[in-house]
């Protein structure tokens, strides 16, 4: 085969394979926009389209062709619903990560912190110093429990439960999937904060009963660098059981993640 011919042959399969990359690429790009670490502003847009395309390339060959693409109502119908399962996933994750970070919020008005802010690389708002704290470590224990390789073996998943094209299953679990994990992730948030807002909360009522016995003793001057310091102490003492509690959020996050595709 002459090399003219051999390039026309390679150019036609190339676009072949690109359609096929473009249509995993709806879904996977989808998720990818919105899980943490990974979407936002935390990662520049070019890494981020660079890794959707290489993961999006290489599960296409392990999986079954799509459907050709054409210009009407199925395809829109089949590229909205890639992009609707692909961003689910990606926000069940997300409300993982967002109930670390509740449970910043929460101990930082122990703590005298709300004032303490910084820019939040999710969405570029501002968010307290123990929230990005909890953020950080929720992130670090993502990738060392392997939760990157869950994700990527949930996208394969998720192809040969809802295929391409393939119309959902059961609307109204998919909707209701969400908000369910929502009560989930609020509650897990609680718990994580609720053993440092108790101790700062004896510690504060505590100052106050001080301060009325004696009122030479300013609640403010001395209450808020005791509930600093204690607050810091009960974060040290947490951070070494926090492994336990996330991994099991983070499961039931991947199990979530999973039913909308059921």
């Amino acid at each position: 085969m002459d090399p003219a011919t051999a390039t026309t042959i390679d150019g036609l399969n190339l676009f072949a394979m690109l359609g096929t990359v473009l249509w995993h690429l709806l879904r996977i790009g989808a998720a990818l926009q919105v899980l943490p670490m990974i979407g936002g502003r935390g990662m520049p847009m070019r890494a981020r389209l660079i890794l959707a395309v290489a993961l999006s390339a290489t599960i296409s060959t392990v999986l079954p062709e799509p459907p050709r693409a054409a210009v009407d109502a199925t395809t829109v119908l089949s590229v909205f619903r890639e992009m609707t399962v692909g961003v689910a996933i990606g926000l069940v994750l997300r409300l993982a990560f967002e109930a670390g970070q509740f449970a910043g919020e929460l101990i930082s008005q122990g703590m005298a912190l709300s004032f303490a802010t910084l820019a939040d690389p999710l969405s570029g708002a501002s968010s307290t110093v123990l929230s990005q704290w909890f953020f950080l470590i929720f992130g670090l224990l993502f990738f060392t429990l392997d939760g990157h390789l869950a994700l990527v073996t949930l996208l394969v998943d998720s192809y040969a439960a809802l295929p391409i094209g393939a119309p959902l299953a059961d609307l109204q679990g998919f909707l209701a999937a969400l908000p369910t994990f929502f009560g989930t992730c609020l509650r897990a948030g609680l718990l994580l904060a609720l053993p440092v807002m108790m101790a700062l909360l004896a510690s504060n009522l505590a100052f106050g009963v001080l301060s009325r016995a004696a009122s030479a003793m300013n609640p403010i001057v001395v209450g808020i660098p005791v509930a600093l310091v204690t607050g810091l102490v009960l974060l040290a003492l947490v951070a070494r059981e926090l492994q336990g509690p996330i991994q099991q959020l983070l499961e039931a996050a991947f199990l979530a993640a999973r039913a909308l595709t059921a």
